[in-house]
């Protein structure tokens, strides 16, 4: 028989694998959260915050891969010794993106590297995994430095003496963005919202004037908290999500970190499509439509003048949503990887100060981000469930195509 002490010292050492489990996970959540600091201080618009996540967490997986090599690498062929710092490895190959990308928090990077180095032991191992990550960091930055290069040449359709707004538009250079893993910016490109005449578009816009209008009777109080707390865009609205995700399925280093490079690569690719699509197809937004409805020649949906939603349209072509697509392919990739089931979930919102949204099943969130435009006086619902659409494909291509288990 196995005596008490035995019992109680293989207990011991069970605990201390899986604290330090835990704790090389941390890295990769660690380096998340610093970068979500940066890029929320800097106001960056989604797509910008969306590929920057992308550049960190790619280039951290690639360099932990390289080590261990459980997994198809994505775009590059590292070779290092597998007795390196894993550890290390990714948090040299955060702190060189967040260098490159912004120099001016250069101090505050290197104080950050340093608390993880201090925690790893000196020698050879540790310096093979900082010279990894930062190999790691500077491929990806190459294969990705024309991103946002272009000439903003964006020309609103307008007539010779009619006014048009002076405000830039947003995001019309990021269709051109690199795909991470797309084929092109328009391989999902979603077919022409429905004509002005159709059943469809009466639907819809009829549907938003009652319950995206500013002072709207029809919206319950829990549909406009939602519509509030959806103001929130970007990174913070599903970086928390992920973390809850890997934390409650007890991802290693090394899946923790694939993970966020999937999740990070399909919510950048996710900007690239929508934005592609919202310039090319140019599709006016409700406060336009329903102030102009006369135009469209259509009797059953009848101007309002003075119609305002919930809060301020965002500066760019309404269709597809982008919110919806981004949170619908996070949660694609997501519901991939743990399944859809992931025990609760909650997020809370900047724009919704003391408010807690919570979950069960990540398409629930995707579901809730969605119908929140609508309430929001922002996308009609065939917008939505275009963006939902294109979102749902390119999560599932990104964990169908990348990143894939070695046979």
């Amino acid at each position: 028989m196995v005596n008490a002490g035995k019992i109680g010292a293989i207990f011991a050492s069970m605990l201390f694998a899986a604290l330090a489990m835990s704790a090389r996970a941390d890295v990769i959540m660690d380096w998340n959260a610093r970068a979500d600091v940066i890029t929320a201080e800097k106001r960056m618009p989604p797509p910008v915050q969306a590929r920057t996540l992308a550049l960190m967490h790619v280039s951290m997986f690639e360099a932990i891969n390289a080590i261990e090599r459980r997994y198809q690498p994505y775009r590059l062929a590292l070779v290092v010794d597998r007795n390196s710092s894993r550890e290390a490895a990714a948090a040299s190959a955060a702190h060189t993106v967040l260098t490159v990308l912004f120099a001016d928090q250069r101090t505050a990077l290197d104080a950050h590297l340093a608390g993880d180095l201090a925690a790893i032991a000196q020698g050879p191992a540790r310096e093979r995994g900082l010279l990894v990550g930062r190999k790691a960091a500077v491929d990806l930055l190459e294969l990705h430095a024309d991103d946002g290069k272009g000439v903003d040449d964006y020309r609103p359709f307008t007539q010779a003496g009619m006014y048009v707004p002076t405000q830039p538009v947003h995001g019309y250079l990021v269709g051109a963005f690199k795909p991470w893993v797309m084929s092109s910016a328009a391989q999902f490109r979603p077919s022409p919202p429905p004509a002005l005449t159709s059943e469809a578009w009466t639907r819809d816009v009829n549907e938003i004037r009652e319950y995206g209008a500013s002072k709207s009777a029809t919206r319950s109080e829990d549909q406009t908290t939602a519509g509030r707390f959806w103001f929130l865009t970007g990174a913070r609205t599903y970086n928390p999500i992920v973390r809850q995700v890997v934390i409650a399925r007890k991802m290693n280093l090394l899946d923790c970190a694939r993970v966020y490079a999937l999740a990070s690569m399909a919510a950048a690719d996710a900007f690239v499509a929508v934005f592609e699509a919202k310039y090319h197809y140019n599709f006016w937004r409700p406060v336009t439509a329903i102030r102009n409805a006369d135009l469209s020649q259509n009797p059953a949906t009848p101007s309002d003048p003075t119609w305002q939603p919930l809060g301020d349209t965002p500066m760019h072509p309404e269709y597809p949503c982008a919110h919806c697509i981004s949170a619908s392919a996070v949660a694609a990739t997501l519901h991939a990887i743990a399944g859809d089931e992931v025990g609760e979930i909650s997020l809370t919102s900047t724009t919704a100060p003391g408010v807690t949204r919570r979950w069960t099943r990540v398409s629930d969130y995707a579901d809730e981000v969605s119908n929140a435009r609508i309430w929001a006086g922002f996308h009609y619902r065939f917008s939505a469930e275009a963006g939902k659409d294109m979102g749902r494909k390119i999560g599932e291509l990104t964990v169908t195509t990348q990143l894939r288990p070695r046979k």
